[in-house]
């Protein structure tokens, strides 16, 4: 019995303090099934055997380090809210004759405990909805579906041994902290709180500039080549500011309601608005976590979700037409070799009943490594030294026929005059010097153009110019040697249709062109590219498949922490709270008036985080967009509704946990005087 003797105080202590621990399990277990089907997708036979699903278990593999770090971060961070709350009894215990040593017996055992029965339900649940996650990941891909529950050895050992040394390192802190502290500071531990902080107005001004400059670049950038790094200092900005905002805000917020004395000193407000002010440092942190949270969640599943849904439209702008021939030469392909191609293609077209339709020929002049530095191109040649990435453009000169053949227009141009459109980037100059051809006047900055596919697989912008004299300007140009050999610019000849047929189809008559026209090219001594958008379909979508999975995966996840946070925030504070309301029953206040005063308080500030979670994706999504448009993703009203759509789901989500944790806090601080 003796040797039971631990293991029986410990479940003990789980059980009576299953309100805190409950929770906690529930969360160890998700967090704990989450990683072991990401790493179940990402080292699974089934997906590996899948087209495209190399890519997709590249991503998850990315994910599986995410996910591992957030989860230590996470449970250590949780796993305090415990040990404060169990202060008072270890206290107790010490008092009553156990040692220290007694003490850390006791914590061991309830950490095994915690980490077995965590390991336990979470592999279990992870093995039966990893299936579930599979069939949904093959369906993104369009495999074939088999229903054969797997387990995956190397995926358990994998988890087990992540999981069990996060589990190790919590127990280890909690025992150091249980060594460095004295009995009485155990049982007083409940009633230290944070001494009212005084209103710390560099805090407060330090965010509001932190955040003004972050949400400034998310306004203010239009490079996409700049959004990333721009993205990460703004998230990194954004984040400094909430938590400066909400401690040094909320306290300042708390004390100008503290003098207004209508409003302070009624029934409903007193009680609140004092408690959060005792607290309010604890307290405005934990709202900000919250907060990052939410942006976090919102952030990730809008933005994966909109390119998931706009698959279609984003391998529409990569591959244009159904069928795409593209090759570049120093000199016009000439009558001849495109007969023969032409001649080719409907050979093939005629052995499937098939025809070609939305038929797009033209021929670009390619510019080759360019940079546009205040509205003068600059070839690369050696002799200007470094140049910054941002100021790399891809230039296309564009016959003024072509262009009005292709976009159906009737457009007109006397010398020294352009036409300009560009992509991810506008442009801010009413000239254009290219050179050895001189400086155009621009005429027009044009909405629209035939995408050719090369802007959308690039990251850097892309600018078309459209000149009067075409042909004399690609021999002037194609004069100018660059360092290395190659000419100034080169030739670019793209050829593409439609076709009306299923998938299938298409995917046989891309074989069969690109084997025919292959062949061709070798006969007449050209280099030419053959695409096609249903052949390359199933590996495009297991890129925003996975993507969009791995933003569910983590999403899920920063739920489960913001809801943890919550709940634990409002136990913590109905513990803590629970004294102060029996002293207002003692003296006359009644239910109603306590669940007023309880309303009142978590309104004050519950919402406060959602709200700034909207304004902080509000700015974020102008950055998204130009970063989706870095995936060839250009659809803002899809990308407006989406991130609505989501911010509406989360919200009512959001009001859910608000209501049974509101209930929750109720329970604890009408219970005392209840249960009397």
């Amino acid at each position: 019995m003796r040797h039971l003797f631990y293991p029986r105080l410990a479940c003990s202590g789980i059980r009576k303090n299953r309100r805190l621990y409950l929770p906690y399990l529930l969360t160890c277990s998700g967090m704990i099934m989450m990683f072991y089907i990401m790493v179940f997708l990402a080292e699974g036979d089934a997906m590996a055997s899948v087209k495209g699903g190399d890519i997709m278990q590249e991503i998850l593999g990315f994910g599986v380090y995410v996910l591992g770090i957030f989860s230590a971060i996470f449970l250590f961070y949780t796993n305090s809210f415990l040990i404060r709350r169990r202060q008072k009894e270890f206290g107790l215990y010490n008092i009553l004759g156990m040692g220290k040593w007694n003490l850390t017996h006791l914590l061991l055992w309830e950490s095994l405990i915690t980490a077995v029965l965590s390991l336990v339900c979470g592999l279990a649940a992870g093995i039966v909805f990893s299936k579930t996650a599979e069939l949904f990941m093959v369906n993104i891909l369009q495999g074939e579906i088999t229903f054969t529950l797997k387990v995956s050895p190397t995926s358990i050992f994998l988890t087990v041994k992540v999981f069990a040394l996060i589990f190790l390192l919590i127990a280890l802190r909690s025992l150091w902290k249980m060594r460095i502290s004295n009995p009485i500071e155990l049982i007083r531990s409940e009633n230290v709180g944070e001494k009212p902080p005084r209103a710390n107005y560099l805090y407060a001004l330090t965010g509001i500039v932190l955040l003004g400059c972050a949400y400034y670049l998310a306004a203010v950038n239009e490079n996409p080549l700049e959004a990333i790094p721009v993205f990460f200092a703004a998230v990194v900005m954004v984040i400094l500011a909430t938590y400066l905002l909400f401690i040094a805000g909320s306290v300042t917020f708390c004390r100008l309601l503290q003098k207004k004395k209508k409003y302070y000193y009624r029934t409903n407000h007193f009680v609140s608005i004092s408690s959060m002010v005792y607290r309010m440092k604890r307290n405005g942190a934990g709202l900000a976590s919250i907060c990052i949270l939410c942006t976090m969640v919102l952030v990730m599943l809008s933005s994966t979700m909109s390119l998931y849904i706009g698959g279609e439209d984003t391998l529409r702008n990569r591959y244009p037409r159904n069928i795409v021939f593209q090759a570049g030469s120093t000199e016009p392909l000439g009558e001849a070799k495109l007969d023969s191609l032409y001649k080719a293609v409907d050979e093939v077209l005629e052995d499937y009943h098939v025809e070609k339709r939305d038929i797009q020929d033209y021929t670009l002049g390619d510019m080759n490594g360019c940079f546009l530095m205040d509205g003068e191109l600059v070839l690369d040649d050696g002799q200007y030294g470094s140049v910054s990435f941002a100021e790399t453009w891809q230039v296309f000169l564009v016959s003024l026929e072509d262009y009005n053949a292709l976009c159906n227009a009737s457009e007109t141009l006397a010398g020294g005059e352009a036409l300009v459109y560009t992509t991810k980037r506008g442009y801010g100059w009413d000239f254009i010097t290219v050179p050895e051809l001189g400086t155009f006047q621009i005429k027009k900055n044009l909405k629209q153009f035939v995408g050719n596919g090369v802007d959308a697989m690039q990251i850097i912008p892309t600018i078309y110019i459209v000149l009067p004299d075409f042909e004399s300007s690609m021999k002037v140009l194609q004069g100018r040697i660059l360092e290395g050999g190659a000419s100034a610019a080169t030739y670019f000849w793209n050829y593409g249709f439609d076709l009306d047929a299923d998938n299938d189809t298409q995917t046989e008559i891309y074989q069969q062109l690109r084997e025919r026209v292959g062949k061709l090219a070798s006969e007449l001594q050209f280099k030419i590219l053959c695409e096609s958008s249903a052949w390359e379909r199933e590996g495009f979508y297991s890129l925003y498949g996975g993507l969009f999975f791995l933003g569910v995966l983590l999403g899920i996840v920063f739920l489960f922490a913001a809801v943890l946070i919550i709940y634990y925030k409002q136990i913590s504070e109905g513990y803590e709270d629970q004294a102060r309301f029996e002293i207002m029953q003692n003296v006359g206040m009644t239910k109603r008036e306590i669940r007023k005063s309880i309303n009142s308080q978590i309104l004050t500030v519950f919402f406060l985080p959602l709200v700034t979670a909207g304004v902080h994706l509000s700015f974020a999504f102008l950055l998204i967009r130009r970063l989706l448009k870095l995936f060839a993703l250009d659809h803002p009203e899809l990308e407006i509704l989406v991130t609505i759509g989501c911010f509406l789901v989360f919200g009512l989500f959001y009001v859910v946990v608000y209501r049974l944790t509101s209930g929750a806090y109720y329970h604890i601080v009408s219970g005392a005087k209840e249960e009397g």
